[in-house]
């Protein structure tokens, strides 16, 4: 079985709600977090595979087309694969908040199915976000989970707390 990874995206990989950019509509008000593209590639070096589970929810509001999200991922993607990292898939939830779907984070949907799809181990895996939802689906799917949060105290839950990725990726490979 493989080990993976399990990344949120807004907060996580890129800003979101900063001065710079509010939501991300289209690939250019994608910045990424400082560190981000080290730390991806850290960890697909050290063998873990790499997955962004994401609510986007604005497609289903009617905010952006799943083209437009689409040409978001690729744009993403390209860049941490340019840097040396691999993102194996990007999973979203693209329902209404609220709709009841089994994907929506909190709901474990999107992680449970990516482990059966690539035979991940779950036990040795990490779901890292930046909200209560991401911590919860990543409990719930059984994997440990990683908050990513300026706060110093453990927030939700989280077995682990880091104020970024990189942190993150640097303890993971330890």
């Amino acid at each position: 079985m493989n080990k993976a990874i399990f990344l949120d995206r807004d907060g996580v990989i890129n800003e979101v709600k900063t001065k710079r950019v509010k939501f991300v509509n289209k690939p250019e008000q994608f910045y990424f977090l400082e560190g981000v593209k080290e730390a991806v590639t850290l960890l697909s070096d050290e063998g873990y595979m790499l997955f962004v589970v994401t609510n986007q929810g604005g497609v289903g509001l009617g905010y952006l087309s799943h083209g437009h999200l689409e040409q978001i991922h690729d744009f993403m993607v390209g860049e941490l694969e340019t840097a040396g990292g691999k993102i194996h898939e990007v999973s979203c939830c693209t329902h209404k908040p609220h709709e009841g779907c089994a994907c929506r984070k909190p709901e474990p949907g999107m992680i449970l199915d990516l482990a059966e799809k690539y035979d991940l181990d779950l036990d040795s895996s990490y779901m890292i976000g930046d909200r209560e939802p991401d911590i919860e689906a990543g409990r719930k799917a059984g994997c440990k989970t990683i908050l990513i949060s300026g706060s110093p105290s453990p927030l939700y839950g989280a077995d682990y707390v880091f104020p970024s990725l990189k942190e993150a990726a640097d303890f993971i490979i330890e």
